[in-house]
């Protein structure tokens, strides 16, 4: 399974709102030779760390591709700086940000570091997670979804958004 964390806290000139970002990213990955087989429900999520940017709206895809972890990295890069991402700091706002954060049961500590190092430790990437994939396990901790979250660290604002 091939797992890609998808948010947005800003608008895309042309494009439109955090939400509509993320809808037209769907379609830029398919473009670029990237199946999108399963979306998460959205949530919206406060910044973390703490700031006062605007919130989130997160989910996670689960893709489909012949590339391999590096080449689909370079493709999720190219279709964030297509929506204007520029990478300056850690942390910033963005139009949108796209994470690859596993890659079938991949481990690698080199770029791209998998599964991605911080995704046991974020309720926007565990929650939608759980929902769409309840049964993966962590290929490091072998913990489920449902454990990871259990574990969270306590104080991170994540609300599912009912369409």
């Amino acid at each position: 399974m091939i797992l890609v964390g998808v948010g947005s806290n800003l608008s895309v000139p042309g494009v439109g709102g955090s939400r509509d970002v993320v809808a037209a990213a769907m379609r830029a990955l398919a473009g670029e030779g990237v199946a999108v087989a399963a979306v998460s429900p959205w949530y919206r999520s406060a910044p973390v760390p703490a700031s006062d940017q605007p919130w989130y709206v997160n989910g996670v895809v689960r893709v489909e591709t012949d590339l391999d972890a590096p080449a689909l990295l370079a493709v999720l890069h190219r279709v964030e700086a297509a929506f204007g991402r520029v990478r300056r700091q850690v942390n910033e706002a963005r139009g949108l940000d796209l994470d690859l954060l596993a890659y079938h049961d991949d481990v690698r500590d080199e770029a791209p570091v998998l599964p991605h190092p911080r995704l046991h430790q974020r309720a926007f990437v565990l929650l939608p997670l759980r929902d769409l994939a309840p049964g993966w396990r962590h290929p490091v901790t072998g913990m489920n979804v449902a454990s990871l979250v259990a574990d969270l660290p306590p104080g991170q604002v994540t609300e599912r958004i009912d369409d």
